[in-house]
């Protein structure tokens, strides 16, 4: 399975904001729109991801408020990414060795989605759960022996 499967299934619908919006404004729309992430946009191009783990850390580092603070302050710059084509079994390797929740998928410069730790742990139990069904049927069918 591929992170286009993925994406096909779960639409996209993204969530953007730029690194010059206020940190108050990203938080309001995460809480708003019940999200987890924002792609950070600049002239186009993807220039970080804002999750609520660096909005806990922006928080913390400005003793517990948001304040004035903006967007670029707070976001991972160095975002990984994946493509259409990366495979299923890699984007979990690498979500786990990054501890990355999410992540933008990239079609060169152009930003095709985010998958989240949940889509992917999402697409392996309805993979796991089709194969259950389909081996449990082929045992169903099982020809008897003469």
């Amino acid at each position: 399975m591929k992170v286009s499967d993925i994406l096909r299934v779960k639409g996209n619908t993204l969530f953007t904001i730029t690194p010059d919006d206020l940190l108050a404004e990203a938080v309001n729309t995460m809480a708003d729109k019940d999200i987890g992430s924002l792609v950070v946009m600049e002239h186009g191009d993807l220039v970080g991801m804002l999750t609520f783990r660096e909005v806990i850390l922006a928080i913390v580092d400005n003793g517990g408020q948001v304040g004035g603070t903006l967007v670029r302050k707070a976001m991972d710059d160095a975002p990984v990414t994946c493509t259409l084509e990366t495979d299923l079994d890699e984007i979990r390797r690498i979500m786990l060795e990054r501890h990355a929740r999410y992540m933008p998928v990239m079609d060169k410069r152009m930003l095709m989605g985010v998958i989240s730790f949940y889509d992917v742990a999402k697409a392996v139990v309805d993979s796991q759960n089709f194969e259950n069904k389909m081996l449990k049927a082929y045992i169903r069918d099982w020809p008897e022996e003469q």
